[in-house]
């Protein structure tokens, strides 16, 4: 019954939830959101690459290809 008593909605539309669940989603939340604030700083340094190379440009093509992905899958 205590246990009960402990629930509370995190945010609107969100189930009933423990301390510890809650704090379970925050850190899902913040660990996803530096997974993303880091594919996005790749994104950048890819992007702001010059080269006249063929292979380097399709090598950096890749790996842009790969990092948008990535992102894309995050949600």
């Amino acid at each position: 019954m205590a246990e009960a008593a402990e629930r509370k909605p995190a945010r609107a539309g969100e189930a009933l939830m423990t301390e510890a669940e809650r704090r379970l989603a925050a850190d899902k939340r913040a660990v996803t959101e530096r997974r993303r604030q880091a594919l996005n700083l790749q994104r950048e340094n890819v992007l702001s690459q010059r080269t006249s190379n063929p292979a380097r440009r399709a090598a950096l093509e890749a790996a842009l290809t790969e990092i948008e992905a990535q992102i894309e899958a995050l949600g």
